[in-house]
């Protein structure tokens, strides 16, 4: 019997365990217990404080240069990729399944490599539009930059795309000079772990570019502020309880929500097993279930 992963998290530039191991993460097919995490003991006003040490960093570099970043971290990514495949059968996940999540994340990273080359100038900050012209003689003239906010990115994930779901937010903040701090969900939090895991340790990013809370996220919400934002994928009861916080609203701190929905096949009691919309649903049934 394989021993339980002890999930850690990593926090102002170290891995921290659990201080007690409240959750168990059980394998979706056998049941057996897979990993182990918990609350962490962890300042998160000095976690936001050195994430912002990590994105004035990012601000350093160019577009071109967080590109590059990117398109490494993919290389990187792709020639581990096994691992992650090997600890995604546990989520229940089959190759085909894992296929999507694993290297679909991995291409999201390559496509905003690609696209921060070839759509966004070798500079600091992107100009918006021409000159406008502000007064009737010309002496009052204005335009618009997109400059990189100043902030911290707070993704809360969802469990069925632990790569990916990561990867899909993280790709666009890194070129956007955001450092992210990642709260995966708890049921393939595992595998999650894993991918940052590789991500830190290539040592690609700057410290304080990516953080990882394993376990409950303690105030950290009590710590942002207007230039900081919560991205948030799952329920619409979490994600109004997270909007409704009180630090979030009292200080204006951006808030996106992508709200899952169920997704479900259901066939009619009038169909009957000589009608082609019986054939057409136990076909999609064994194939989602395969």
């Amino acid at each position: 019997m394989t021993m339980p992963i002890r999930l850690e998290s990593y926090l102002s530039g170290r891995w921290l365990g659990a201080s007690a191991a409240t959750s168990e993460i059980r394998d979706a097919v056998t049941g057996q217990v897979v990993a182990l995490t918990g609350a962490t003991k962890a300042d998160m006003a000095e976690v936001v404080r050195h994430a912002k040490r990590g994105g004035a960093a990012l601000r350093k570099l160019t577009f071109h240069q967080r590109a590059e970043i990117l398109k490494k971290l993919a290389q990187h990514l792709t020639e581990r990729k096994e691992a992650l495949y090997t600890l995604s059968y546990h989520s229940g996940a089959t190759r085909a399944d894992s296929w999507i999540d694993i290297d679909g994340g991995i291409g999201t990273l390559f496509v905003f490599a690609s696209k921060g080359k070839r759509e966004l100038p070798n500079a600091h900050w992107l100009l918006d539009g021409d000159v406008e012209n502000l007064s009737r003689e010309g002496t009052f003239i204005g335009r618009h930059a997109y400059v990189p906010r100043d902030g911290v990115s707070v993704q809360i994930n969802a469990f069925n795309f632990p790569v990916w779901g990561m990867l899909e937010k993280l790709a666009p903040a890194l070129l956007a000079a955001s450092p992210t701090i990642v709260k995966p969900a708890t049921a393939t939090a595992y595998l999650a772990e894993a991918c940052a895991r590789m991500i830190i340790e290539s040592g690609l990013l700057p410290e304080g570019a990516l953080q990882l809370i394993c376990g409950p996220t303690g105030d950290l919400l009590d710590h942002l502020g207007g230039q900081d934002m919560v991205a948030f994928t799952g329920s619409l009861n979490t994600s109004i309880m997270l909007q409704s916080h009180p630090g979030i609203m009292r200080k204006a701190v951006r808030f996106a929500a992508e709200r899952d929905s169920l997704n479900c096949s259901i066939l009619g009691s009038d169909v009957t097993p000589d009608m082609p919309e019986f054939e057409i649903f136990v076909k999609e049934v064994a194939r989602e279930m395969t």
